[in-house]
């Protein structure tokens, strides 16, 4: 199913995810969270390091940048909240983009609103911190509607897409 061209109504009513399969996607997701981790710790670092060139971040002598990263308050709550905006961005482009990020396309599961809308990026976003790092999947166990903490805290869905095959 192409979700770009597809109508709303038409991914409305779709059959909703097992944790099973969420958490298939889950895993796929996780390693492209970690890649997208470091990729933005290799960036953060490396603005610290010419902030540091530039004479705009004094360290003291002797000091690595490294460390002067780690143990600084101000710069290490900097650094973090880079890297964790690095990884709430990329699980929210995709949601509000597409309904998917990569790992959910390979378990053909879509995020959306219950009327089969993409969700908007604050929506997005607020799913991810309702999402407790995967632990409200946990909440399906006890949900007869098959809903994860963060889709009854976004009133979103995780939906499995249907399967077409091409006729020859």
């Amino acid at each position: 199913m192409t979700i770009a061209h597809t109508p709303d109504y038409q991914l409305a009513n779709l059959p909703r995810a097992s944790i099973g399969r969420r958490l298939g996607a889950t895993a796929y997701d996780l390693l492209l969270a970690i890649a997208v981790y470091i990729l933005a710790g290799i960036i953060g670092f490396a603005l610290f390091a010419l902030c540091q060139k530039a004479g705009l971040i004094i360290i003291p002598t002797g000091t690595l940048l490294a460390d002067s990263l780690r143990q600084n308050v101000l710069y290490h709550g900097l650094y973090q909240c880079w890297l964790w905006f690095a990884v709430i961005a990329f699980y929210s482009y995709f949601w509000s983009r597409a309904g998917q990020t990569l790992g959910m396309q390979a378990w053909r599961l879509r995020v959306q609103h219950f009327n089969g809308q993409n969700l908007s990026l604050i929506t997005a976003i607020a799913r991810f911190c309702w999402s407790l790092l995967g632990v409200g999947n946990l909440w399906l166990l006890f949900s007869k509607q098959k809903l994860a903490l963060q889709d009854q805290m976004t009133r979103s869905e995780m939906v499995v897409l249907p399967t077409h095959r091409h006729k020859s």
